[in-house]
């Protein structure tokens, strides 16, 4: 199987191509490389390319007439930047995702796996979610997502596709083979603030938002391994025509653990696991953050066949090991 993997060369949509080569599947990675990493593509089958130009997606489908699924995994993704810049935001994530949707209709690649988001949802009590809870984006980032889950329902229903939005909990760990994994110096991401800390002297792991309603104060999260992840995403585009059966149609699943990690928690484990006590600082809650939920996980393994097998400890220690191999690979 050839599949098209948007974003193939960012931190999730690289281990999302390792998986399929791992599997015995072809990836066939379209990424402008904005934010993504050339060293992530290569040996790989790469486009540079933007998602919206309709030229570069015949030329793809035109050499790989095989092609019949896409994983659209290309998106800016920082919320407190999105605030700050939603121009960009509903540009690159919106605006562009329709003219690819569109392209892909014209090219004959009628199933879409599209990389959602958790932070659609509301606030919640007991901060377990499904598919059926209520919805609140509230960042320009979320609304993104929420979005282009509209939109994809929308053009599954006129144009006879097939879409499975997956919307993703809190992606942490790596590639268990080290090939690709987080690379930015100044990572958004938890735990690459918290590799931050280890990897520069005197530094310190700021907790954001101490006063939540949570058991801790902290944020509570659904953090699931990478590796995980980047399973789900094989057994989704496996599962097309058992969920489908040829039919056009539309789903929404859920992707975590299904247990509820707070900031402070994943902070523990992470001192336990590395065997050191980091450098901590309070501070309130960034713009768009809010207190966090996590999934009740019953539609993935009954639609997917899938459940996440990693634990929150499994997948700091991949993080660790990469740190220390990632300078074998990333050229800054």
């Amino acid at each position: 199987m050839k599949v098209l993997v948007t974003g193939g060369a960012g931190y999730i949509g690289s281990a999302i191509c390792s998986m399929l080569i791992d599997n015995g599947h072809t990836p066939i990675i379209l990424d402008n490389l904005s934010v993504g990493r050339r060293e992530f593509v290569d040996g790989r089958i790469f486009y540079e390319g933007d998602i919206a130009d309709s030229a570069v997606i015949k030329k793809i489908k035109t050499k790989h007439p095989e092609i019949e699924s896409c994983v659209h995994c290309a998106a800016l993704i920082i919320v407190p930047e999105s605030v700050t810049s939603p121009y960009e935001y509903y540009t690159e994530n919106v605006a562009k995702s329709v003219k690819l949707f569109k392209s892909l209709n014209e090219n004959g690649i009628s199933k879409v796996l599209f990389s959602s988001s958790a932070s659609i949802y509301d606030d919640v009590d007991n901060f377990v979610v499904d598919e059926n809870s209520q919805l609140n984006p509230r960042s320009p980032y979320a609304r993104t997502k929420y979005m282009m889950e509209m939109v994809l329902k929308d053009f599954c229903m006129a144009y006879n596709m097939q879409g499975i939005s997956l919307r993703y909990f809190n992606p942490i760990g790596n590639d268990p083979k080290l090939r690709s994994g987080l690379y930015q110096k100044e990572s958004t991401h938890v735990l690459g603030k918290l590799l931050h800390t280890v990897e520069n002297e005197g530094a310190s792991f700021t907790v954001t938002g101490t006063d939540w309603s949570t058991r801790d104060g902290s944020g509570i999260r659904d953090y699931i391994h990478l590796w995980d992840l980047a399973s789900a995403h094989m057994a989704a585009l496996l599962s097309f025509d058992s969920i489908f059966n040829s039919e056009a149609g539309y789903e929404a699943i859920n992707i975590g653990r299904g247990d509820g990690v707070t900031v402070i928690e994943l902070l523990r484990a992470f001192e336990n696991v590395y065997g050191k006590k980091l450098n901590v600082e309070y501070a309130g809650p960034r713009q768009g953050d809010v207190a966090g939920c996590y999934t009740d996980a019953e539609k993935a393994k009954k639609m997917l066949n899938w459940q996440a097998q990693y634990t929150i400890e499994d997948a700091i220690d991949s993080a660790l090991k990469w740190i220390n191999y990632r300078k074998n690979i990333i050229k800054y």
